[in-house]
This record gives C-alpha cells, structure tokens and sequence, in this order.
C-alpha cells in the first residue's frame, strides 16, 4: 500500500515546480492533491499559504464544481479562513469529514483556536456539529475518533464563548457521546436541557444518560422528551430498544403498540416491533413480515440493520453452516494441529457426499481414502430418478459429469462468493450480479470449483477450512440461477426446474445449496412460498426415511433450512426441531470466521 505521506510529498514537490514557473492552476491541482494524501502535514499548508499570497487569496483557484474533489473541497476551506470568511471554510470541513469521517480534515491551528466560535454563529456550529455526527457511527470506533477530536474542542470552546445556547449544547453532547466523553455528554446534553426545556433536549439527555449506563434516568428523559411532542413515534421506538435492551421486552412492546396505533406504517416501530417479537419467541415469520415490509415499503425514513441482527450468524438466514462429514471434520482438525499437508490415509465407515469427498481430495493432495461399505440407499444415486446428474462414479470416486465453467463466469464468483450476509432477501439482491452467466456456467461452478481469491477472507478459508469456500460457490451459484429468466412465471420456469432437479439430486452439499436459494425466493416472493414450503418438506421427510437405514450427514443442514423456510407446516417444523435435537452439530470453527466477518462489515470511511 502507497505511504500517504511519501505520495503527498510527491504532489507537494510538482506543485513547488508548478509555482515556481508561474502555473498557478496546476500548483492548486497538485496541492489539492497533497492534502487529500496528508491533510494536516505542514509543508503542504506552507506552500498553499504561498499560493494564496500569489493568487489574492487563492479561493477562485480551487472552484466547487459539480463533482469537487475532496482535496480542493478542503484546500478552499483553509483558504477562505484565511481571507477572514472561517464560517464558510468550516461548513466545507464539515461537509469533507461527512463525507470521509477517517481523515483528519480539521486537524489544523486555526479550527481549534478558542477565539474562532466568538466569529461563528453558534446555530451554524450545532449544524455542523449534527452534519458530522449523522454522517458517523454512534459510538465510532475508539481507533477511528482521532479525526473527529478537533470538533469536540471546537465544541469546547463553543460553549465557553456561548454557555447559555441550548441547541450547541444539545448537540456538542451528541459528539461527545460518539467519541466516547461521556461524561461531557451528560453534563453538556443536561445543562442543554434545563436552558432549553424541549423534545430534542431530552432525548438528546436520554442518549446520553443511556450511554453512561444509567438507564433509568436516560427513560426519564425520553418520556419527558414524548411528553413535548407524542407524535414524534421515533422516541417511541428509542424507548422500546432502550427497555429490549435491558430485558424488559413486554414494556417495549407496549411501546410499540402505541407507536403503531398512532401509525401502522412507521417504519421505526415497525422495524422494532419485529425484532423484539422475534427475540421474544424466535418465531420466523416476525422476520419474513419484515422482509416484506421492506420491500414495500422501500422509501423509508433511514436504514435499518432489525432484519441483519436477527438473522446475523444464524444458519442459511445469515450465514453458510459448517458441512458435517467426518471427511471435512478431520480435515480441519488436521489443518488446525498440523496446517497444510500432503499424502496419507483415511478409513470412512461409509461413502459420503461427493463434494464433501472431492474438497478434502484437493485440500490434501495424495490422500488415500477407504470406504468400508457403500450402504443402502446408495448415497451415488439420486433421491429422485429424474434429477439431473452432476456427477459419475468410478468406484467410490466421484467425478464432475459437467464440464468445468468459463473464465467469467469463475473470475464473477471468486468476486462475489462469501459464507455471509446480511439477511436472505440481501443475498438475494447480491447475486444480481451472476444473473448474465448462463445456466450451465452456474451449474459447471458446482462440480468445479474455483481456487478461493488472493484476498484476505479467501486466504482465511484456505488456511482454516478450504471446504466452507466450496459451500460459499456452490451457494452463490445457485443464487445466481434464481436470476435466470425471471420474465418467466415461476411454476413452469427454467430456474425452479433447475433448483428442484438439484434439490432431488445425489445427496450432497449441492442439495443445501439449491435449497437455500430456493428459500431465499420463497423470502423474496410471498407467491412461492407455498410451493417452496412444500419442496423442504418433501426433501426434509426423505432424508427422515433414509437415515433410518444409514447416516445422512446433510439431515441437520436440512433441517436448518427447513426451520427458515416461510409459511413451513407445524408438523414440519416440529420435525427439523426433532432432527436438531438429536444430531449432534458439526465442529464449528468460526470464531476466526466471525472476527473476518465483522471487519468486512464495518463501513469504509
């Protein structure tokens, strides 16, 4: 990765050319350019005093045009609190730290001087100081506050220059409150409050009372606050998830209740509601209810992350389970004592499923595998006799029957395949991008795996369980199918026929795969539910009946994929409910897994 520093030092020694023969333009492209890489390095600032002292000021030199570049945006800043307009140079700091929140953009002498805010409105600070803390997460992360530092102490001394003005006060607090001085938030959002009795006051007190872990003043508050205005539902819904948070479900849901009687549709309350409703009873269809609230309603007020808590780290609503064969247990087991290796043997009791077989074949070269017995029903025949075959056998040695896929379509998957997301119908609208790849590409990707990518989740995978990265393509690539004409009515189209022919295939992970993307449009469209409802079941109840005659190693990812199906039976219900009681879970070695999640997931500044 190029060193900041080094690059700005570049822009800085073309702009010192540039300047130095008179090419005004290009120096301020140039020195836009090094504050974007270093915006709080000296030299860079020294040089942009030069150009302002040859250019009357210099502002005209870095334009805001309709796609401005960060540095110039930042560079106009500092030049026209030069020129004695600090107001307008500190709404464009605001608006550069909104939008790029890790770079240090007001780390410079003259924004945290105590005598700036004495030339400041104090309303125009509380704006910027709500811009910025809308545009950050509530609490940032402590290795990401630095940047924000210098606007708490423009905060700081604002309220020394005007101790009496409520909403600086409110919303200094709020800063505080998300870069950790909690007890400035407190004491800022309580001084707030007593100057200017008002709705915003106290919830801004309630916040801030809530992050110090006094919660029983922070619901005072925020009754105070519904006391100024009921019908503001927001605070309504900030009430129920303060009392979820501590346990006391029934009075959120109380809350609720009231909120969704003054406003069925609000979506707060509504996004809320579900997921309480959920902790409460784990009952699946509070989150489909959800989902489809969502999609009808796409214009709502802000994002919501209900949905993504629920299904976060739950089977095939969140994330692929791990696969359950004693080959793959062995395997990691193996890599975690021993890392990469190569050659030796293996005894099974019994065949097991062929991409279970064949990822552990290239995950250690030169294994020999012996399988005692092949026992009825033979695990190499498809449960149905109309499937269709993704693979032959020589032996016990199973062989892709489809030829491999092209190099767009593997280049699409390594790109696109991940062993998370965030909810079913987000996984769904992710696999959008595979839905140019023709059938038989998708169909070649699961017999034919692609190597994982050279970035750090596929080197996490490889290095810990090379066989969840052949779950993830498999996975991926029948989501990918579930895009395959979609012009076509469901019931007779080519992507059903194809799902289901995979779902009544040889048993085998390719069998989850299908039907989880089977699951995902049942999510997606309240049509299919039914009919995909009445495939898990099929599928489940088979795999009932043939474990009573040998080991089905993919009964308990059925039975997971049963439990989030929607509109699924009782009788059904009940049965993948027995299954997971009696089976016994597959190693689950994702505490790494879970780490790499989370820091994928955290938004980029």
């Amino acid at each position: 990765m190029d060193d900041p520093r080094l690059s700005a030092e570049g822009e800085l020694a073309l702009a010192r050319l540039a300047l130095d023969e008179g090419d005004l333009r290009h120096a301020a492209g140039h020195l836009a350019g090094a504050l974007a890489y270093a915006p709080t390095m000296p030299e860079v600032h020294e040089v942009l005093a030069r150009l302002a002292a040859r250019s009357e000021g210099g502002v005209d030199l870095f334009p805001l045009d309709h796609h401005p570049f960060i540095g110039a945006v930042v560079a106009r800043a500092h030049l026209l609190a030069a020129t004695g307009r600090p107001d307008e140079g500190l709404e464009l700091l605001a608006a550069a730290t909104a939008h790029a929140p890790g770079a240090d953009w007001a780390g410079v002498p003259w924004v945290s001087t105590p005598e700036l805010p004495a030339l400041l409105d104090p309303e125009q600070i509380a704006r910027l100081l709500m811009q910025i803390c809308a545009a950050v997460a509530d609490p940032v992360d402590e290795d990401e506050r630095e940047p924000l530092r210098p606007y708490l102490l423009l905060a700081r001394h604002a309220i020394d220059t005007y101790p009496d003005h409520g909403l600086l006060l409110g919303a200094a607090s709020a800063l505080a409150r998300r870069v950790g001085a909690i007890d400035q938030a407190v004491a800022w959002a309580d001084t707030g409050a007593r100057i200017m009795p008002s709705k915003l006051a106290e919830v801004w007190l309630g916040y801030a009372y809530r992050s110090a872990g006094r919660t029983a003043e922070a619901l005072a508050a925020l009754n105070r606050a519904v006391d100024h205005d009921p019908d503001d539902l927001s605070v309504y819904a900030d009430i129920a998830g303060t009392l979820a948070d501590h346990g006391r479900l029934d009075e959120a849901l109380g809350w609720i209740d009231r909120a969704l009687l003054r406003d069925p549709t609000f979506d707060c309350a509504v996004h809320t509601g579900h997921r309480l409703r959920y902790q409460r009873d784990g009952r699946l269809d509070h989150l489909v209810a959800l989902a489809d609230f969502r999609r009808d309603h796409p214009d709502d007020t802000h994002e919501h992350g209900d949905l993504a808590e629920c299904c976060q780290g739950q089977p095939w609503l969140g994330q692929i389970p791990a696969a359950g064969e004693a080959v793959t247990n062995v395997l990691r087991q193996v890599l975690a004592d021993e890392g990469p290796v190569r050659g030796g043997q293996l005894r099974l009791s019994g065949l097991e499923p062929p991409s279970a077989m064949r990822a552990v074949a290239a995950a250690v070269p030169g294994l020999a595998v012996e399988v005692a017995e092949v026992a009825a029903p033979d695990i190499r025949e498809p449960r149905r006799s109309s499937a269709r075959r993704l693979w032959s056998y020589q032996g016990t040695i199973a062989v892709p029957a489809l030829p491999a896929p092209s190099p767009t379509a593997v280049d699409r998957i390594r790109q696109l395949a991940h062993p998370a997301w965030p909810h079913p119908p987000a996984a769904y609208d992710a696999a959008v991008g595979l839905a140019t790849l023709e059938v038989d590409d998708l169909l070649g990707l699961l017999v034919h795996p692609p190597a994982p990518p050279a970035t750090p989740l596929g080197r996490t995978l490889a290095e810990h369980d090379p066989t969840l990265w052949v779950r993830c393509v498999q996975v991926w690539a029948c989501l990918g199918l579930l895009h395959h004409r979609t012009d076509e009515p469901w019931a007779d189209s080519t992507r059903r026929r194809v799902l289901v022919d995979l779902v009544w295939g040889v048993e085998d992970w390719v069998t989850e795969a299908a039907l989880c993307a089977l699951v995902t449009a049942a999510w997606v469209d309240p049509a299919v539910r039914a009919d995909v409802a009445t495939i898990a079941a099929e599928r489940l109840a088979d795999s009932v009946a043939v474990a009573q005659q040998r080991p089905v190693s993919i009964a308990r990812s059925l039975a997971q994929l049963v439990l989030a199906t929607p509109e699924i039976t009782p009788d059904t219900r009940a049965t993948a409910r027995a299954i997971l009681a009696t089976e016994t879970p597959a190693a689950r070695p994702y505490r790494w897994l879970s780490r790499l999640w989370h820091h994928l997931r955290r938004p980029r500044p």
